[in-house]
């Protein structure tokens, strides 16, 4: 495919989506239906459809520049009834003409790309489309307003427990702190659900919030319906203190991964990893903080994320860790706000592919673009050094931009890649040789996010990579990579009618 045929691609579907969407102009509830409408339960609609435009690294005779479409309807209803309140959320996941040559025969190149991954997950299916149950779950609320229980299929986000006041620490969660380890992996169009029950306990300023389940398929399977044999269990204390202006929290996760047909992903030979047949248990335990501090005409922001590994990988014992610091500053004094950051992560990676100890830093089941918004990485065995700026023009509009320059940990570990567990066929994670070099690539990336309506989101992505050693060895044909998409995203609901206060 040709960027002509991407521009076609885009020309076709975004004004059927726009005129699909625009019989709702201003609010998330027609004007037919008012937000005191007399239904009994509450039904919203989300609806995202992205075009996307992948230039992977060269690798001829296989395709690596093509454009193809993501579609997802996500439509619930819930109701609260007293101490009670219930959802049902089913989806439709559809994913239009992937390539069918994007997965080379050479392990060392692999995917190229996301389009790759997809068809490679759903059966060599050039347009795979499946329905799938989402979200099904009863929840309590006890007497307090942080108090609650739920069990049934649910999404799970790490670092998510609380919802701070402060703009700046909200922000910082959601993209910094948030779905490192646990996530939906929203991005992908399969998702990730849990089946289990969480709960949280708290007051004011703390929250405990205690969480186990086991992980469904979907991500880059369509089919997001059966359980995986991998589940997990979450403990964690937040706290914000300093009139809320420092967050913080503690956390520990067992994760077990009980696929055992399945060859692991790591720096082993292929015939050693094949009789590789043992469970694999993970413990984690880690803490982070947030703080926000007003300095002049803006606010300075500080991040600190770290967290520790022990257990079983397999027939080897894991050991491993990461941790990731950051800081900026933030003229509020201006109008658009502009926001200058930087910051440096780094994660273990093993050195001895042939001794008894795993050491790269295993990611669990996270949401991985958050943290690497052209996604050909991850955190694992990973190096980052980066340069943020964000900017808003206005209320609606949020402009943001990133440079990164990334090395792996270890030159006798992989480049990794992936972001953890998504069905019985697929270990999750991939790996591709590092070749004794240590420089994966830089990333300069551009986003706009653009709120139309309260109904009606635009949103933009590019990102150009520049290849380094590890990047040129594997794809010695081409070392420079783009990636693209233009999304619109639409949501429509009705609110439930007040209940009887008697």
């Amino acid at each position: 495919m040709t960027w002509k045929h991407l521009a076609l691609c885009v020309f076709l579907v975004s004004p059927a989506i726009i005129a699909n969407s625009g019989w709702s102009q201003t609010s998330n509830v027609p004007s037919a239906v008012p937000a005191s409408a007399s239904s009994p339960v509450s039904i919203s609609v989300f609806d995202r459809t992205r075009t996307d435009a992948n230039n992977w690294y060269g690798d001829p005779p296989y395709t690596t520049t093509y454009p193809y479409v993501e579609q997802l309807l996500r439509i619930s209803v819930a109701q609260k009834i007293k101490h009670f309140d219930w959802q049902l959320e089913v989806s439709q996941n559809d994913v239009f003409d992937v390539p069918t040559t994007s997965v080379s025969t050479v392990t060392a190149q692999g995917q190229l790309g996301l389009g790759g991954t997809y068809y490679a997950a759903d059966g060599s299916n050039t347009m795979p489309v499946a329905a799938s149950f989402r979200q099904g779950f009863l929840r309590y609320h006890g007497s307090g307003p942080d108090s609650t229980l739920r069990l049934g299929r649910f999404e799970f986000f790490d670092g998510q427990e609380t919802v701070p006041k402060d703009t700046t620490l909200a922000w910082l969660q959601t993209n910094r702190i948030a779905q490192r380890l646990i996530g939906n992996f929203g991005f992908s169009n399969g998702q990730r659900s849990f089946d289990g029950a969480d709960g949280h306990y708290g007051k004011g300023s703390w929250d405990i919030t205690a969480m186990a389940g086991r992980a469904t398929q979907g991500v880059f399977n369509m089919n997001a319906n059966p359980e995986l044999n991998v589940d997990l269990q979450y403990l964690a204390y937040s706290k914000s203190d300093f009139g809320q202006h420092l967050l913080w929290r503690v956390f520990a996760i067992d994760y077990h991964d009980g696929r055992t047909g399945l060859t692991k992903t790591d720096n082993r030979a292929l015939a050693v990893r094949q009789t590789d047949h043992k469970n694999i248990r993970i413990g984690t335990y880690g803490a982070d903080l947030v703080t926000s501090i007003p300095a002049g005409p803006g606010t300075f922001d500080f991040l600190f994320w770290g967290a520790l590994q022990n257990g079983n990988w397999g027939l080897l014992n894991q050991h491993s860790g990461a941790a990731a610091i950051e800081g900026g500053y933030r003229l509020t004094s201006v109008v658009s706000k502009p926001w200058l950051r930087g910051g440096f992560f780094r994660s273990t990676g093993d050195t001895n592919a042939t001794d008894t100890q795993h050491n790269t830093f295993f990611q669990i089941l996270p949401t991985p673009r958050v943290y690497a918004r052209f996604p050909f990485y991850n955190l694992m065995n990973d190096r980052d050094e980066f340069v943020q700026l964000v900017d808003n023009p206005s209320k609606k509009l949020e402009i943001r931009s990133d440079l990164h320059f990334l090395q792996l940990t270890s030159n006798t570990d992989l480049w990794y890649g992936g972001g953890g567990a998504y069905d019985n066929l697929a270990f999750g994670y991939t790996g591709r040789p590092a070749v004794l070099h240590n420089s994966l690539a830089s990333v300069a990336d551009i986003s706009s996010d653009y709120q139309v309506t309260s109904s009606l989101a635009l949103n933009m992505y590019y990102a150009h990579s520049y290849g380094k050693s590890v990047v040129k060895a594997d794809y010695p044909a081409g070392a420079t990579a783009n990636f693209g998409y233009l999304e619109l995203v639409y949501r429509w609901g009705v609110k439930q009618r007040a209940l009887p206060t008697k």
